[in-house]
């Protein structure tokens, strides 16, 4: 859920006591350092090219920030099915606000645009674009992988969407050891640099392709806002 972060058993009700699964801080800390990031660079390049109004994307931000503090793990037990709904929802309005992002810079690129014209201005906004590659794919990864946090917890899946290293050499770790948040954000960290797979093997069909999809929009912003950008300060 951004999963119902907490569960006595797979059939939990609203009045089992909770467990901890893992805590939700270190997602919320990375969206809002994104939304202050948006923000600021909103302000300071006022003339780049975003999806609709100006509010779109930071409101499906905020949204996501609520769907995390509800599924705080002191306040929520059992299953919250509506919440996971809606966390998936929201990750993916923000995975097609980064691609359309993606697409009118890379329009601005090739046809040419006020803010590809300012070496600041444009690395600005391919910077904010690019690290929003990597935090919109860490969700998706986190939220789909094995069925989501609470299930990744209980086991409920026989084989993983992902195949971490502690999964692959099981002495790497400890016996109970499940992949959390962080895990996801070094996954898309890395697939966003290397454009591959590096120490996480993609193993479900969806999972491939989602990394090659995250690998083609790195590759596309970084090749082309690195070459337009030289072009500018030279």
């Amino acid at each position: 859920m951004i999963e119902g972060s907490v569960s006595a058993t797979p059939a939990a009700g609203e009045g089992d006591e909770p467990t901890f699964v893992e805590p939700r801080w270190p997602v919320a800390l990375v969206v809002a350092t994104f939304i202050a990031i948006s923000v600021a660079l909103r302000i300071a390049v006022p003339n780049r090219e975003s999806l609709g109004p100006h509010w779109v994307v930071p409101a499906i931000e905020m949204g996501l920030l609520v769907c995390l503090v509800l599924a705080d793990p002191a306040h929520v037990a059992g299953r919250r099915r509506w919440l996971r709904r809606a966390s998936i929802a929201l990750v993916l309005g923000l995975a097609a606000a980064t691609l359309i992002s993606t697409g009118l810079l890379v329009h601005d690129l090739v046809v040419g645009g006020e803010v590809t014209n300012d070496a600041g201005s444009l690395l600005a906004s391919g910077a904010l674009i690019w690290l929003g590659n990597v935090l919109v794919f860490s969700l998706v990864y986190w939220l789909l992988d094995s069925g989501g946090p609470l299930a990744r917890h209980l086991h409920e899946h026989p084989y993983p969407d992902f195949a971490f290293s502690q999964q692959l050499s099981p002495e790497l770790g400890p016996p109970d050891w499940s992949a959390k948040y962080v895990d996801y954000l070094i996954l898309g960290l890395t697939t966003s640099t290397a454009f591959s797979p590096t120490d996480v093997m993609p193993m479900a069909s969806w999972a491939k392709l989602t990394m090659a999809l995250q690998s083609i929009v790195s590759l596309v912003v970084v090749g082309l806002v690195i070459a337009r950008a030289v072009n500018v300060f030279s």
